[in-house]
């Protein structure tokens, strides 16, 4: 158990944003800090889980600082298993940061991020996958990205990854102990050792490919609209974020720069980029806009290609085509239905024809384009591993085929045990059960500070 104390504000903190902020305290010094800076009037007593009023002062002065809420939460009972206190404090920037300051010249230092967490691990209170979730859950982009992270907190993970470690830690019991004691113990069934090691990789295979599917969800897309000038590129901005964030007019070049748009459809969280019309031009901001356009057309995870329903696909819609990296969902949209007389009648490159104006084929748009990038039944996604989880699983998996290649040709057990062991060893560090130094700084590093 780490032997100092750490504060930090565990809030978001911005002038005026804010009406209460809290600043919080872990370790052995804290209700001693807590206790030196904090003035509570009357006959309050300082118990375990009950909130105090009065005033943070400082020692030095005995100046007031803020008029604030105290709470004491004594160890092992806290988030911790330290004794934490926390100030509730007024809100802003100035009162907290004189409140930090404080607690941090009475001997506290200040904490990294994810530190919080990261002693809650370490001294039990939880495991790996739970303390990933708190951090995908304050990053939450929408209501189901929020909802698998709580099933991450709520044990779910962990329970799965850990029931799938003790099956394959059975299996390699029992070959290990055929290793050095077979002519004192019963046959072993080879053909059940290698049924059971497919079956756990197989479930293993369908938590990665969950994993893939819920990431779409935690991280979103970032889709760019491209096309010519004026084939109504900010006009469809503005349908789908239901607000005029561009300027549409009918003259070409209008929109100089990108303009982004955060929303959220069918649970995915999507940045909007509408970009400038790319043609050839000699006004030098037009040209830094479609410079700026074509970055976004490399960097993007999807890209709507609009095109002008009463134009006409044509050369320059083709070579815009061709600026489309390789492998990177391509959407071909045909624009101003509203002005064909059939619809029907639409250029044969279009995947769907809209109209940005009046709104006919926009719920066909997102659902081609969320389909195209793989968000496929995102209900049927219960738990979702994270990047450095999904890793290690497929880890696991593909041990697990090296042993039952082993199997398949036949070779001693000790042949089986080595990607065996390995495979357990990965799912161990998904869990924590098996994890280094250097992985739990490197895990916990992306959290905010405070948590």
């Amino acid at each position: 158990m780490p032997d100092d104390t750490i504060a930090a504000v565990a809030t978001a903190i911005a002038p005026g944003a804010g009406s209460v902020a809290i600043v919080r305290l872990s370790g052995p010094e804290a209700e001693a800090i807590g206790r030196r800076l904090f003035v509570a009037p009357g006959d309050q007593p300082w118990e375990s889980h009950r909130v105090l009023y009065g005033h943070v002062c400082d020692p030095a002065s005995g100046e007031r600082v803020d008029e604030a809420l105290l709470l004491l939460m004594r160890a092992p009972r806290s988030f911790t298993r330290e004794t934490v206190v926390e100030f509730h404090c007024h809100g802003g920037l100035i009162c907290v940061q004189r409140v930090l300051e404080l607690v941090l010249a009475s001997g506290a230092r200040r904490a990294l991020p994810g530190e919080f967490s990261q002693r809650a691990f370490l001294n039990g209170r939880l495991d790996l996958t739970r303390a990933e979730a708190i951090s995908e859950l304050v990053t939450a982009r929408s209501r189901r990205a929020a909802q698998l992270a709580m099933a991450g907190l709520d044990g779910g993970l962990q329970a799965r990854i850990g029931a799938l470690r003790e099956r394959l830690l059975d299996q390699l019991a029992e070959l290990e102990a055929r290793v050095d004691f077979e002519e004192d113990l019963p046959p072993l069934d080879a053909g059940a050792v290698a049924q059971e090691l497919q079956a756990v990789r197989l479930e293993l295979e369908q938590l990665v490919a969950d994993g893939q599917r819920g990431q779409l969800l935690r991280d979103g897309l970032k889709v760019a609209i491209v096309g010519r000038p004026n084939v109504g590129k900010s006009s469809l901005l503005n349908l789908l974020s239901r607000s005029e964030r561009a300027i549409v007019t009918d003259l070409p070049g209008t929109t100089r720069d990108l303009v982004e748009s955060e929303l959220v459809l069918q649970g995915v969280p999507l940045t909007l980029l509408d970009t400038a019309g790319i043609r050839t031009t000699s006004d030098r901001v037009e040209q830094i806009g479609i410079e700026r356009s074509r970055a976004a057309l490399a960097s993007a995870d999807a890209v709507l290609l609009l095109f002008d329903l009463s134009r006409g696909w044509c050369g320059e819609d083709e070579q815009l085509r061709a600026q489309v990296p390789a492998g990177v969902p391509l959407l071909l949209v045909g624009n101003k239905a509203d002005c064909l007389p059939d619809a029907a009648a639409a250029p044969a490159p279009a995947d769907v024809c809209i109209s940005a104006l009046t709104g006919a084929g926009q719920e066909r748009l997102v659902e081609l384009l969320l389909a195209r990038c793989g968000h496929t039944d995102p209900e049927g996604v219960q738990l979702a591993l994270n990047r450095r989880q999904q890793d290690l699983a497929a880890a696991a998996a593909a041990g697990l085929a090296a042993s039952l290649e082993a199997a398949q040709q036949q070779l001693p057990w000790d042949f089986w045990t080595i990607d065996l062991r390995a495979a357990v060893r990965s799912l161990g560090e998904i869990t924590g059960e098996e994890v280094s130094e250097a992985v739990l700084d490197r895990v916990f590093s992306r959290f905010c500070i405070g948590k």
